[in-house]
């Protein structure tokens, strides 16, 4: 059962991390001047009013002080699979035998049975040392 659970973890926890190793992202930054005034990931970054300002004025003022950044962060293209022949034959005997000792931890011993477990002593009618007189001195 235990065994169950922890295959499951492992698996899972194996899935999460080729998929955050092999995924990609942006991250969009939004300045104005040198002052950073939105980021955002996977999605555009908000324009501040000054800039919305300008564009409807852009006949008056050329000049623009506002400025956009694209990070771009590039996970893992290619993954590689192998199987077990790819490996030397002492990397195999090592993985053998590591798997093999490590399973080994995990067997449980066999049930110990208890012949007298459910088994209850008789009530005592007379005491016996009184009755045959027989005292340890």
């Amino acid at each position: 059962m235990i065994k169950q659970i922890f295959y499951n973890i492992f698996s899972i926890a194996l899935a999460v991390l080729v998929l955050l190793s092999t995924m990609s992202f942006a991250i969009d930054k939004h300045f104005c001047g040198d002052v950073l005034v939105d980021s955002a990931v996977f999605v555009e970054a908000k324009k501040c009013v000054q800039e919305a300002y300008e564009i409807e004025l852009a006949f008056i003022t050329k000049k623009e002080c506002c400025k956009d950044e694209l990070e771009v962060i590039k996970g893992q293209d290619q993954l590689k699979r192998s199987s077990f022949e790819d490996y030397k034959l002492d990397q195999q005997l090592y993985l053998t035998s590591f798997v093999t000792v490590y399973n080994q931890l995990f067997v449980s011993l066999a049930k110990q049975v208890i012949p007298h477990k459910n088994y209850s002593p008789p009530n005592l009618v007379t005491d016996i040392h009184v009755l045959d007189r027989v005292f340890i001195i």
